[in-house]
């Protein structure tokens, strides 16, 4: 039976440590035919929102146009799945997206990246930034059932 987690601080660090472990998630939207379309996406977490870089004109943002919500999955251990269900909203406040684009920089690897790789810098128009906020996110451990922990925003 799930443990049920109303306080984010009580999956915090462990929500931290898998997701920094794994780096990479795939991540599902719905395209305009409401079909899902998965990709691997490299967020960086601070706490319970998560920022991701991404092209302003692809495919995902116009799914997430329609429909402003992502799910996904870290799945580097299967025994021990996470799961995060999330609203995603663009930032558009230049202030943020420059912190972030440092915050990315300046994360050590795997976690971190330079963003300077993809676009010109933190000004450049196709320079997306995505805020992650769950509404659900669940942390699973397949071999002890009694462990799983689900959190609710």
């Amino acid at each position: 039976m799930p443990q049920r987690i109303t306080d984010f601080a009580d999956i915090k660090d462990e929500f931290i440590e898998r997701v920094e472990d794994a780096v990479w998630c795939n991540a599902a939207t719905v395209d305009s035919q409401n079909r899902p379309q998965s990709r691997v996406l490299h967020p960086i977490w601070e706490g319970p929102v998560g920022w991701v870089a991404v092209n302003r004109e692809s495919p995902k943002a116009k799914h997430l146009a329609a429909n402003p919500y992502i799910s996904l999955a870290y799945i580097k251990d299967p025994m021990k799945p996470v799961y995060a269900e999330c609203g995603a909203l663009w930032e558009d406040d230049q202030a943020i997206k420059e912190r972030i684009w440092e915050l990315f920089k300046s994360t050590p690897e795997p976690v971190g990246y330079d963003p300077g790789m993809i676009w010109k810098n933190a000004q450049d128009p196709k320079y997306g930034l995505l805020k992650l906020e769950p509404w659900l996110i669940r942390l699973y451990d397949l071999l002890n059932q009694n462990s799983h922990r689900i959190w609710r925003a």
